[in-house]
């Protein structure tokens, strides 16, 4: 079972599309409960960088209230423009396609981050939000970066 669960999670990893960088971590509690803040810079759009936010429980609040392999589905992201924005070959199709993705839990819940191109309003619209194999979920968060005159 062990080897099942590594070689899952290792395959998860590698649909990683685009590694993120920590730049802040915010202490929310006694228990050792966390909001972490990554940046991710999209992949096919040069100029553009994702900030997201989420919790990650402690080892303390695991213990207490058992689910030791899940994080909650809670995330948070804004994006704007951090350079001259240049368009890549990106999605164009109302589905958009994954700028980044990660595991909340060890096989059953990962958060991505899809892109989709409002080509009539000239924006780019980031959407985070949980996948979860069981129930799905309605939490996400959205935002919008404009491209005013770029390429």
């Amino acid at each position: 079972m062990n080897r099942i669960c590594a070689a899952l999670t290792c395959l998860i990893g590698l649909a990683t599309p685009l590694a993120a960088e920590q730049v802040g971590e915010v202490g929310v509690d006694w228990v050792g409960n966390d909001i972490i803040i990554e940046a991710v810079q999209d992949p096919k759009v040069q100029g553009v960088t994702c900030h997201i936010a989420y919790f990650e429980r402690g080892l303390i609040d695991r213990l207490s209230k058992g689910n030791w392999f899940e994080d909650p589905s809670n995330a948070s992201i804004a994006c704007r423009q951090t350079g001259p924005i240049t368009l890549g070959d990106i999605d164009r199709s109302a589905d958009g396609e994954d700028v980044f993705r990660t595991s909340r839990s060890i096989i059953l819940k990962s958060l991505r981050v899809k892109r989709i191109f409002d080509e009539k309003n000239q924006t780019l619209i980031y959407l985070a939000h949980a996948a979860e194999l069981t129930d799905g979920s309605a939490k996400l968060s959205i935002s919008t970066v404009p491209l005013f005159g770029s390429q």
